[in-house]
C-alpha cells in the first residue's frame, strides 16, 4: 500500500480543517439565532455582557445623545432612562418602527436613515457608536463628518485578534468575521488609526468579550 506524502497528507487536513472551520461559523450563528429565540427576541449578550452599562457610565444626565445604528431601541431606551435627550438614527426601517412600538420615551426622537448621508443639524454632548463603525465602507470620511457634532464618542467594534482561530481561518481563507456585513474587525491600532485619520483620539479603551469598547474625543 503506498503511503500518502506529508505534502498531500497536509493538504488533506487542511482541507478537514476548512470544513470544521465552516461548521464553526455554522455553530456560532445557530446558538446566536436560538439564544434570541429562547430569550423572548432580544440577544441574551445584553444581559450577561452588561454592555449598556459601558455607555450608561459615560453619559451624563444633562447631556444630549446622538445614538447611531440604534438597531431595535434597546440601547437607546436604558440611556435615555438616565440623558436629558436621545436621537435615535437607523438605516432599518422595521428596526425604527419596531423601537418606536417598543422602546419609546418623551426624550426619544427617533429617526429612519442612513447615517452617512444624513444632514444631521444639531451638536451633541456625546455620539453613540455601538457595533455600527464596521458595517460602514468609508469610516474615515463618516468619522470626519460627524467629529464635527461632538465632543465625545463611545463606540463599541469587534476585536480582530480575540482568538488565534481567527487568524488561522483567515490564512486557510474561511470566513473569518463574526457577521458577514462587516467591513473590518478591529485591533486596538487600527481602530486608533482610523480615529486618528479623521481628527480623533482614543482617551481610553478596554477589551471586553472579544470587543473593544472605547472613549474617543476630537483632537485640538
Amino acid at each position: 500500500m503506498q503511503r500518502i506524502s506529508n505534502s498531500k497528507k497536509a493538504a488533506l487536513i487542511r482541507r478537514v480543517l476548512r470544513i470544521l472551520m465552516w461548521l464553526d461559523n455554522l455553530y456560532y450563528k445557530s446558538v446566536s439565532r436560538l439564544a434570541i429565540a429562547a430569550e423572548g427576541g432580544i440577544h441574551p449578550k445584553h444581559r450577561l455582557t452588561k454592555y449598556h452599562q459601558f455607555f450608561v457610565d459615560n453619559v451624563s444626565t444633562t447631556d444630549a445623545i446622538l445614538d447611531i445604528g440604534c438597531g431595535d431601541g434597546f440601547l437607546t431606551y436604558d440611556l435615555a432612562k438616565k440623558v436629558r435627550h436621545i436621537t435615535a438614527i437607523d438605516i432599518n426601517k422595521d428596526n425604527i418602527e419596531f423601537a418606536r412600538r417598543n422602546y419609546n420615551r418623551e426624550n426619544i426622537k427617533y429617526l429612519y436613515g442612513d447615517a452617512t448621508r444624513f444632514n444631521f443639524k444639531e451638536r451633541y454632548d456625546a455620539i453613540i457608536l455601538s457595533n455600527m463603525l464596521e458595517h460602514i465602507d468609508k469610516r474615515i470620511d463618516f468619522l470626519s463628518k460627524i467629529r464635527k457634532l461632538a465632543d465625545t464618542f463611545l463606540i463599541r467594534v469587534p476585536q480582530l485578534n480575540r482568538d488565534w482561530l481567527t487568524y488561522y481561518k483567515i490564512e486557510l481563507g474561511v470566513e473569518y468575521r463574526l457577521d458577514p456585513t462587516h467591513k473590518i474587525e478591529y485591533t486596538m491600532a487600527s481602530l486608533s488609526q482610523e480615529l486618528k485619520q479623521a481628527g480623533m483620539s482614543i482617551k481610553r479603551a478596554s477589551i471586553q468579550f472579544g470587543e473593544i469598547w472605547a472613549v474617543a474625543g476630537r483632537l485640538k
